[in-house]
Parts: C-alpha cells; sequence; structure tokens
C-alpha cells in the first residue's frame, strides 16, 4: 500500500474572497499560487509520498503544480469534498493510505507533514486541526474508510465521521497546519511565526513595500 497526497485548488479566480478588499484581485490570486507552492514543496519533500497531486478546475492552477513537480487532476467538480472524493478515486488505488492538505495551509513544514502520516493507525484516520475548528490536513487509511468532511469545524466533523465508521482519528496538534491563510489577521500571525512558507512571505513582504515615486 502506498501513501499519496492530495491538494485541493479552486479557481485562482475565486479564491480568497474574504481577503480581496484588503489586497484586491491580483495580490489575492499571486497568493493563493504562492501558498500552493509552499505546500506543495513541503509535501514533495515527504520521503514516505509516492505521488503529490493537485485537483482543480483551474487549468492555470495545474500548469503550476506541474511545474512544481506535482501531478495534476483537472476535475470540475462543484464543492470542495465532491472535489476531494473525485480527486481520490483518481489517484489512490485500493487500501492506499490519503493525505489530503488544504492549499492555504503556507506554513507547512515536511517534518510535520511526516509526523502526521506517521500517526495514523493501521485503518483510521489522523487528522492536524486548524486554530479555527477546521481541518488543515487528514490522513485516510484507507482512503475511502470514511469519505471527507471539510469546512467550518470539521475538526469535529471528521471525527464523528470516524465514530461512524467505527475507526480511531487521532488528533495531530502541530504548528505549521494550524494556521490557514483566510482573513487579513491570519496573514500578520502568519509573518510571526518561523518555518515555511518561503514563497508566501516573500511575496507578503513585496506587498508591504510602499509603492515608489
Amino acid at each position: 500500500m502506498k501513501s499519496v497526497a492530495l491538494v485541493p485548488v479552486k479557481s485562482l479566480a475565486a479564491s480568497k474572497s474574504r481577503l480581496l478588499p484588503h489586497l484586491g484581485a491580483e495580490a489575492a490570486r499571486r497568493l493563493s499560487a504562492a501558498m500552493l507552492a509552499d505546500v506543495l514543496e513541503a509535501l514533495l519533500a515527504v520521503p514516505t509520498l509516492s505521488r503529490v497531486a493537485v485537483v482543480t478546475p483551474d487549468r492555470e492552477v495545474a500548469l503550476a503544480a506541474r511545474a512544481a513537480g506535482a501531478e495534476a487532476l483537472e476535475l470540475a467538480v462543484p464543492g470542495l469534498n465532491p472535489s476531494l472524493e473525485a480527486g481520490a478515486r483518481a489517484l489512490a488505488a485500493t487500501g492506499d493510505t490519503l493525505l489530503v492538505v488544504l492549499g492555504d495551509v503556507a506554513g507547512a513544514r515536511t517534518e510535520d507533514l511526516t509526523s502526521l502520516l506517521e500517526a495514523v493507525p493501521a485503518r483510521g484516520a489522523a487528522l492536524a486541526p486548524s486554530t479555527d475548528g477546521g481541518t488543515a490536513a487528514l490522513v485516510r487509511r484507507p482512503h475511502d474508510v470514511f469519505p471527507a468532511g471539510f469546512g467550518p469545524d470539521s475538526a469535529a466533523r471528521h471525527r464523528d465521521l470516524a465514530k461512524r465508521a467505527g475507526v480511531p482519528c487521532e488528533l495531530v496538534p502541530l504548528p505549521s497546519l494550524a494556521l490557514d491563510l483566510d482573513e487579513p489577521e491570519d496573514l500578520e500571525r502568519f509573518l510571526a511565526t518561523q518555518g515555511g512558507g518561503r514563497h508566501t512571505r516573500a511575496l507578503l513582504a513585496e506587498l508591504r513595500e510602499p509603492a515608489r515615486p
């Protein structure tokens, strides 16, 4: 059985709607691309992953994923969880372990992703919660042991789904996976941390520079 990783990314034109008033459309698009680059960089360095893929309806995102060294699954499936399940079916064989990481966890570190994979039971799941009660990353073994339930308060939802499926779900708090960048204040909190996210940090530093006359 292999371990594979999947990153869901929606269209760049529709990304980061809550940051649009703060950044503007072009900067928000660039931020989404930088965060994806950081997540893929961390995932591609995990030694136990045999495949890393992005599921997206966006050709630009797919091209960026391939340029980074990942696979791209161009699937126009409405909704985050349906797109994840479609991507999982295309990527994972029967029995494979599936790691899902959201594309806006820019600070993700390879060692934390490795720790999460090591925490998953022989049959069941392990999840890294985000600070807002969501799920930043979820490992399921096998990939279809229970359905994906990402969204608000999804950490509790995934544990409930695991309970209904009769399997354990380990909660693994990991600092680099705790913060997803959705709100303006998240950007400041991210910049105050140490570690991963070099592309995102560089872009935010650029955006902070005052315009030259």
